[in-house]
């Protein structure tokens, strides 16, 4: 279910003293589209990503994890990721 949001990415941006105003400006992107982006209503570009990791520090798996991304390898032939259940 989308919008519970990136914890992560939330507590990097107040930890760099940034508005989410802020960090779309730096990302040259809209405020709207980077609060999508924080609400995990939108995924978001990887260059998007890219950008995060190098303005917070912070590996962008960490600042991608959500709830609905909490995935788990599952043993079957062809290795592929399923969600937990």
């Amino acid at each position: 279910m989308p919008g519970k949001g990136r914890a992560a990415l939330k507590e990097a941006r107040k930890s760099a003293g940034m508005t989410q105003q802020a960090v779309a400006d730096k990302l040259g992107i809209s405020l709207r589209h980077y609060q999508q982006i924080e609400y995990s209503e939108v995924l978001g570009a990887i260059w998007i990503w890219d950008a995060l990791e190098d303005l917070f520090g912070v590996h962008q798996r960490k600042l991608r994890w959500t709830q609905d991304t909490n995935l788990v390898r599952r043993a079957n032939p062809k290795g592929r990721l399923a969600r937990q259940q």
